[in-house]
C-alpha cells in the first residue's frame, strides 16, 4: 500500500457536477443537496486500509450531522477491472455490511475524481451551504488508532459550516492509499 497524500484543491471552488449510480440503485450528484447546509464528498474504496479504517466515523459523522444539515457521498473511483474488491457488486455488499446511510457511487469513468483533483481514498472534500468547497483535508490525526485520536479536523469544520462560520485555515492533507487509475 503505498501512502499518498491529498492534492488539495483550491477553497472556494464550485462542487465539481456530477450524476453517479450508488449502491441504493439510484443516481446521486450535488444537485440532490440543495437542501444541505453542508456537503460532505468523500473519495474511498472497499480494499484501502486506511479507507476501512474510517468507515465507522464517516458512518457516525453523517448520522451526528445529518439532522443538523449535513448531506453525504462517498464515492469509488478505482479501477474495477484490476482492483474487482472494489467492484459494484462489492460495494453494495459493504455498503450493506456497514450500514451506509449514504450514497455510496461508483465513478467508473473516473472523470469525478479528475474533477476534484481526489488523489487518495479516504480523501474528503466539504461544501458549504452554497456548495463551495469550505474544507479539504485528514478526517482526523489518528486514522489507525481512534481512540488516540486527539484532533478531529472533519468534525470540526462540518460544526463551522453548518453554524455559518469559515472551516480553521490550517488544513492538513488527508492521505492513504493512492486513487487506482486506468491504464
Amino acid at each position: 500500500m503505498a501512502l499518498t497524500y491529498s492534492t488539495m484543491l483550491e477553497l472556494g471552488t464550485k462542487v465539481p457536477d456530477f450524476n453517479l449510480p450508488a449502491t441504493d440503485g439510484k443516481d446521486h450528484g450535488p444537485a440532490d443537496f440543495q437542501w444541505a447546509k453542508a456537503l460532505l464528498i468523500v473519495f474511498t474504496c472497499n480494499h484501502c486500509p486506511y479507507a476501512q479504517a474510517v468507515e465507522d466515523r464517516l458512518v457516525r459523522i453523517a448520522e451526528d450531522f445529518g439532522p443538523k444539515g449535513l448531506g453525504t457521498v462517498l464515492i469509488n473511483s478505482n479501477d474495477v477491472v484490476n482492483y474487482p474488491d472494489d467492484s459494484f457488486d462489492k460495494m453494495k455488499e459493504r455498503a450493506e455490511a456497514k450500514g451506509f446511510p449514504f450514497p455510496y457511487c461508483l465513478d467508473e469513468t473516473q472523470d469525478v475524481a479528475r474533477a476534484y483533483h481526489a488523489a487518495c481514498t479516504p480523501d474528503p472534500f466539504l461544501f458549504d451551504a452554497d456548495q463551495r468547497l469550505a474544507y479539504r483535508g485528514r478526517i482526523d490525526d489518528n486514522w489507525q488508532e481512534p481512540d488516540k485520536v486527539t484532533r478531529h479536523e472533519l468534525r470540526e469544520a462540518i460544526e463551522a459550516v453548518l453554524e455559518g462560520r469559515p472551516a480553521a485555515s490550517e488544513q492538513n492533507a488527508s492521505m492513504g492509499c493512492n486513487i487506482k487509475w486506468k491504464e
